[in-house]
């Protein structure tokens, strides 16, 4: 067994030991690894003797604080399902997830950001048949206060489902992917390692629990023996400042987050030594080599809510060229990846670009009440159909583009990124996104929109740059400059619409 292995079945056992040291600081609050086990113990006897068991289903409709760890954790001793809904939901999006998920309790706040979840809660309730109860909270930054009830011993099994991630839901409402507590604590334990989080560190954690980018976050710090520090809200300037407060060793986000971070004036970041981040508008490789020259190791990653996030890093000991890169050497030997061609199935080499799939620990489940679904996801022989554009490169993979987003131009397949990047490496542009647009008769074509850089770029310019660096079926069709890229403010950060970018094409070629 690999040492990382050894007492991961379970998700209680990430508490054990060190009972004194920090598990996370919210509020200006720090709580130890004991006080919150103990606080969880309380929420599960609690439940338990409300008549919850094993297999009930317990949505969190919460922003990040104590509350949400302490309820995930006594789920794990209970058996009980967890099913977070992200605060930025409207009541539609949140009763869509409970009415799937069949849940037979919410807990929100009274009132959060102007919000009055609870009050909606309720009015869901009348309109979800399973929903019973709705569990209204004061304060998310505390712990559920305990309640007479008497203690009960673990209950949950490592094959119990114990959270659901929600899927993107671009081809419709979000699917929840669910995974086991067993399958959860080894990706946490998998993910400690390889970012070497010991006892000590501090993580710096923006990112919402009700994603799997921030619930593995936060996981992985607890289970290398690290505290979460708790940010309410991602501001680059207070986040800049709080590396120094809190000691911080490591943080975890995207680039957009990233890079007016690295740039306020006067912040120190001696303390912080590896940071995680998603590439969302472009920047992945500025932010790697400001990294670099602040002393900072950069690397990109890759992940799904079908497959955990921060599945892979690249070698930290790689150029920031490489390290910017998507995917990188998966942190599970459990973990198998292939490239497919997406048309016929087969195999493909290393650099021939095709579809990943994954198969291993880390695969969900299912899709909770969705078998259909499931079966769709997954192939004859067991691996997960990603639906990413990636290739294989040596020991690991790159991810390239969701294969809704890879062109097939003039029968070639083709990833946006590799145009973007070309385009990117000329001094006028300091910002670009490719996209294809289908024509009948010719297929997919490329339209490129980028943002200045050092001087404003000319579209005569851009393209004779790429006639020169690409082959001719890879130049896009046309270059158009914009001011600045439509984008959508996610939970991890500013994301490209390249939908809104895709409509913008059309009409430029009409």
């Amino acid at each position: 067994m690999n040492p990382v292995d050894a007492g991961s079945a379970s998700l209680l056992q990430l508490l054990e030991g060190n009972d004194a040291a920090p598990a996370f600081v919210a509020a200006g609050r720090t709580v130890s690894r004991a006080a919150l086990a103990a606080a969880a113990a309380d929420a599960a006897a609690h439940l338990a003797a409300r008549g919850w068991r094993r297999g009930d289903v317990l949505a969190l409709w919460l922003p990040n604080g104590a509350a949400w760890l302490q309820l995930l954790f006594a789920a794990a001793r209970l058996g009980v399902l967890i099913v977070p809904i992200s605060p930025r939901y409207k009541a539609p999006e949140a009763r869509h997830l409970l009415e799937v998920s069949r849940a037979r309790a919410v807990v929100a706040p009274r009132r959060f950001l102007d919000v009055e979840y609870a009050a909606i809660a309720r009015t869901l309730r009348d309109e979800v048949p399973t929903l019973g109860e709705v569990i209204a909270l004061d304060d998310v930054d505390a712990f559920l206060p305990a309640a007479p009830a008497p203690a009960v011993a673990p209950a949950g099994a490592g094959t119990d489902l114990l959270c659901c991630f929600s899927t993107s839901g671009t081809t419709g409402y979000p699917k929840l992917a669910a995974h086991g507590h067993a399958s959860i604590a080894r990706h946490a334990r998998h993910v400690a390692a390889a970012l070497d989080i010991r006892a000590g560190d501090a993580m710096l954690c923006a990112l919402p629990l009700f994603g799997v980018f921030g619930f593995m976050t936060a996981l992985a710090t607890l289970a290398g023996g690290g505290a979460c520090v708790f940010l309410p809200v991602f501001d680059p300037v207070e986040a800049a400042h709080a590396v120094a407060r809190h000691r911080i060793t490591h943080m975890i986000g995207s680039d957009s987050m990233f890079d007016p971070m690295l740039k306020v004036e006067g912040a120190d970041f001696r303390t912080w030594r590896r940071a995680v981040q998603g590439e969302f508008v472009g920047l992945a490789l500025a932010v790697t080599e400001r990294g670099d020259a602040l002393g900072i190791r950069f690397s990109n990653t890759y992940g799904s809510s079908e497959c955990y996030s921060l599945m892979s890093f690249q070698d930290w000991n790689a150029s920031a060229a490489v390290r910017a890169r998507a995917g990188g050497v998966l942190v599970d030997p459990r973990i198998g990846v292939r490239v497919v061609d997406p048309e016929d199935g087969r195999d493909l080499g290393d650099g021939e670009p095709g579809e990943l799939l994954f198969r291993g620990p880390n695969v969900l489940a299912e899709y909770l009440n969705n078998p259909e679904a499931t079966a769709r996801a997954m192939t004859a022989d067991g691996w997960y159909r990603s639906g990413d554009l990636g290739y294989r490169d040596g020991p690991g993979y790159v991810y390239l583009a969701r294969m809704g987003d890879s062109l097939r131009l003039r029968g070639f397949l083709v990833s946006p990124a590799e145009i973007e990047a070309c385009l990117m490496a000329h001094p006028a542009v300091g910002g670009a996104q490719v996209v294809g647009v289908r024509r009948p008769g010719e297929g997919d074509v490329a339209v490129a929109y980028v943002i200045a850089g050092a001087a404003v770029p000319e579209e005569a310019a851009l393209l004779a740059h790429c006639r020169e660096r690409m082959a001719s079926y890879k130049v896009p069709r046309r270059v158009i400059v914009i001011d600045a890229f439509p984008a959508i403010n996610g939970p991890n950060g500013n994301k490209i619409q390249k939908r809104v970018l895709r409509e913008w094409a059309d009409k430029a070629l009409a």
